[in-house]
């Protein structure tokens, strides 16, 4: 038995649920901080800007007017 994979997938299912709610919650609040957001989900602004920068690297955020993020055109499935 491995308890550490089984505690990183955990941890990294934790974390893509939280992507996928940071970035459903910008989509229906329109431009949000980042403090906005980690007072949201209880988190820290570097938790935050951490979920931001793999939301913004898959084309899915942009902040257009610095620190107030919105999603982007791109089309996503949301499972």
């Amino acid at each position: 038995m491995n308890l550490r994979s089984g505690y990183l997938n955990h941890s990294s299912s934790r974390m893509l649920n939280r992507i996928k709610a940071v970035y459903l919650y910008i989509r229906e609040e329109g431009p949000v901080t980042t403090a906005q957001l980690a007072e949201e989900f209880g988190t820290t602004d570097r938790t935050i800007q951490r979920d931001l920068t793999v939301l913004e690297y898959n084309g899915l955020v942009d902040s257009p007017h610095r620190g107030k993020w919105t999603i982007t055109e791109k089309k996503v499935k949301i499972s």
